[in-house]
């Protein structure tokens, strides 16, 4: 067998890519199904990028503790070291304005993770990934909420397009599912406080319990250049071909120590914009019920393609 040299691999790459449709930019494909990055459930593949996520909500006050407008500002980067395993590493920045008191600023406990992608089918644009997510407990502030123990996260993501529906059926196939499922394991059952108590002159532990919890949740996407490239030529321009309407489905469910069974959670209507290098997206934030809260809030991405931008060097795995 004939080796090919590098320049000509080069080449070939390039020619490959100029012969590409504009959809085929980008990361996140099983087949000809292009899945975004989406704002409140994680991605179900595995890509070299950068993500820059907005959050803005008044928080309800729970125990003595009075509502809280937060403002967050998280970051995160993922690197590939083989085409199916990738490395994450993320922070948050916490801007806090109680309805009583002072505000405070600070970072959260910084998150680091890995994820497989352990199923890409182009046939019928299906990804299945594993990840697994540790906040390190005692690297934030706790002014903001950061907690001095670690949390674990084993999780299973998954990705579905309806490509492969009947033609009978033409503007389904642009519809799209992802998912989560994900445990959330504190490394410490509980927290004990030591105070002293000046009314009674004693005194008094307080026990904050950490309890596990399942995250879990679905985006529902249409995505308007799959209905324009591969089902009919709707004839729509720019910025709206590259559009993809979607709504986000984010819960949480305490298992055990004393909130078993109860669920939090917020529901996420939105928009994402994608190009060749960069992807935007808005989204409302909407509480489920009273224990999430009352107020709505909005949450904003900025996301970077790095595997697009740096095709030939920080873009790579590290191991191809």
């Amino acid at each position: 067998m004939t080796a090919l040299r590098p320049w000509s691999v080069g080449v070939l790459w390039c020619l490959s890519l100029l012969g590409l449709p504009a959809w085929a930019w980008g990361h996140g494909f099983a087949g000809q199904r292009f899945f975004p990055t989406t704002l409140a459930i994680d991605d179900p593949f595995v890509s070299d990028e950068l993500s820059f996520l907005i959050r803005h909500i008044k928080e309800p006050g729970q125990g003595e503790e009075p509502a809280t407008v937060s403002t967050e500002i998280a970051a995160e980067y993922t690197k590939r070291l083989t085409p199916r395993l990738g490395l994450s590493l993320g922070g948050t920045f916490r801007h806090l304005a109680p309805d009583e008191g002072d505000t405070d600023n600070g970072f959260g406990n910084l998150e680091v993770g890995a994820k497989y992608q352990l199923v890409t089918s182009a046939r019928y644009e299906a990804l299945l990934s594993l990840g697994l997510t540790a906040e390190v407990g005692g690297t934030g502030s706790r002014s903001v909420g950061a907690d001095s123990f670690s949390t674990l996260s084993p999780s299973l993501f998954f990705g579905k397009g309806f490509g492969d529906l009947p033609e009978t059926v033409p503007f389904l196939r642009p519809f799209a599912l992802t998912g989560v499922l994900a445990g959330n394991i504190p490394t410490s059952r509980e927290t004990v406080t030591t105070r002293f108590d000046p009314d009674s002159g004693t005194f008094m532990q307080e026990i904050e319990r950490h309890p596990i919890t399942l995250s879990w949740g679905v985006t529902l996407q249409y995505n308007l250049q799959y209905l324009q490239a591969f089902v009919k030529d709707v004839g729509l321009g720019t910025p709206f071909n590259r559009m993809i309407p979607l709504v986000e489905l984010a819960l949480e469910t305490c298992l055990n120590r004393g909130c078993g069974g109860q669920t939090t959670g917020t529901i996420n209507p939105g928009l994402i914009w994608f190009g060749k290098y960069i992807q935007l997206g808005v989204e409302a934030i909407i509480p489920i019920n009273e224990r999430t809260g009352k107020n709505v809030g909005i949450r904003g991405l900025v996301h970077l393609f790095i595997d697009d931008l740096f095709p030939h060097s920080l873009g790579r795995p590290l191991f191809p």
